[in-house]
């Protein structure tokens, strides 16, 4: 059991700096190199078609390209290595002498605990890891059976290790999509964030509806990058426009889901498991399906509902753990 005060020790004020901090020196560690910078053709004029990609030249540097895209993942990685370092001097400043004497690994251990680094969960009952990292795939069942319809699930026809599994690990855009980019996300946007609000006594709602704002807010550059790439004209600042707010209205909601998830189970293996396994899904695109698959209408239909359904269940049920640092059961005192 880490080291918990009876009372928070640190003002949500704090609680909001450092949350400012985590957020900014994320986004900002890819902007800090050169070479993680993004870089555009300054022309009076592209050649593109209106809500049509243009074409790269060969003196810019693009979001997707490998040498960004290594860069800005070592700048992603330091970024984080550095908010859990600042998650540990903070438990460690506020750690009482006497503790540190009596054991000199207590602000470690309490660092850990609060990060969702622990297995204590999982010595009596395994299914406290598993449950919760099958709550998205449950919520994904239409989608999931537009795979299984087109035969591209696993061991399916038009699957292949080859074709389906290696791009994620052997690209540098998935290796970013679907190994660093979640893992950095999770820890900094979930685990050292909710880790300092929770010392700061917030309410659980405001764990779970407020704190994942940081993490729709970190996605806002990417609009500067859209506008470039679709040749900076009212077209393109349109969908840019669109983009964002599509994307800051998704990355809030995800994060509702991955807060809920960590602040449940007081783990961090679930929230990066539904983050992964989101990305490698996309967003459930039911009209697509609909239109490629009209005669099971009615049958992806009901898939995607007992998959909202079933989601609504198992984020209760599928969940609980005995007694989580952010959770504590029901009739024990809550602990910061």
């Amino acid at each position: 059991m880490p080291l918990v005060f009876a009372s928070p020790p640190i003002s949500l004020s704090t609680a909001h700096l450092f949350a400012a901090f985590f957020t900014f020196s994320y986004v900002g560690s890819l902007y800090l190199a050169k070479s993680a910078r993004l870089s555009f053709k300054k022309s009076p004029a592209y050649r593109v078609r209106d809500g049509e990609e243009r074409e790269r030249y060969s003196d810019e540097r693009w979001r997707n390209d490998p040498d960004v895209i290594r860069a800005r993942l070592l700048a992603a990685s330091a970024s984080t290595l550095l908010s859990v370092y600042v998650v540990y001097w903070l438990v460690q400043r506020i750690t009482p002498e006497y503790e540190s004497r009596a054991n000199p690994w207590t602000a470690l251990q309490s660092s850990l605990a609060r990060l969702g680094v622990t297995l204590d969960f999982a010595r009596n009952n395994p299914f406290y890891i598993a449950l919760p990292c099958l709550v998205a795939p449950v919520l994904y069942l239409g989608p999931l059976y537009a795979d299984y319809l087109s035969e591209t699930l696993p061991l399916q026809r038009h699957w292949s290790f080859r074709s389906s599994v290696l791009p994620m690990v052997s690209t540098w855009v998935g290796r970013r999509n679907y190994i660093v980019g979640p893992i950095t996300e999770e820890i900094v946007f979930r685990a050292c964030m909710l880790s300092v609000y929770h010392m700061a006594g917030a309410s659980r709602k405001k764990m779970i509806f407020l704190s994942p704002l940081w993490f729709g807010i970190a996605h806002l550059h990417h609009a500067w990058d859209t506008y470039n790439r679709y040749g900076r004209t009212g077209s393109a600042l349109r969908i840019a426009g669109v983009q964002t707010l599509f994307q800051l209205a998704y990355t809030s909601l995800f994060g509702f889901h991955c807060a809920f998830l960590f602040l449940r189970t007081g783990s961090l293996v679930p929230p990066i498991v539904s983050h992964i396994f989101c990305n490698v899904m996309g967003f459930p695109q039911y009209a697509l399906h609909v239109r490629m698959f009209p005669r099971r209408r009615l049958a992806i239909q009901l898939a995607y509902l007992l998959g909202i359904a079933g989601y609504v269940y198992t984020m209760r049920w599928w969940t609980q753990a005995d007694d989580s640092l952010f959770w504590p059961a029901p009739g024990q005192p809550a602990r910061y």
